[in-house]
């Protein structure tokens, strides 16, 4: 399935709100990203009939494989768009990041593999 520029934020979310704390409820998402807690519910299901995630009985939301793997691309290309625009273009880092937020759902596999060559060469 493909995912839409949401769906790829709130897995984002949850793979970093999981790696500062043990575990992740639908509030600390919502608190996040600022988000209504209807929003992040809506959104929770959705992520959990497509399974991306799982949701114990306590709340606490779990990334599946598929799920993981998607958080993990997605931050991936987040890091390194970020550091792209800042080491190479000279853009400040507070609008780089936003900025990268937005291509990280956009950008082609092929032109990120580019960047990323280009970057672990040095140039």
């Amino acid at each position: 399935m493909i995912l839409q520029e949401s769906g790829e934020m709130y897995l984002e979310t949850i793979l970093q709100l999981q790696q500062k704390k043990d575990k992740v409820r639908a509030i600390d998402v919502a608190e996040e990203m600022n988000f209504t807690k209807a929003s992040v519910s809506r959104a929770m299901s959705i992520l959990k009939r497509e399974n991306f995630i799982l949701v114990e009985a306590g709340g606490n939301i779990v990334l599946t494989e598929a799920g993981l793997a998607k958080a993990k691309a997605v931050l991936e290309r987040h890091k390194v768009l970020t550091r792209c625009l800042v080491e190479h273009f000279g853009v400040p880092a507070d609008i780089a990041e936003h900025d990268a937020c937005r291509i990280e759902h956009v950008i082609s596999a092929q032109t990120f593999e580019a960047i990323k060559k280009h970057l672990a060469n040095g140039k």
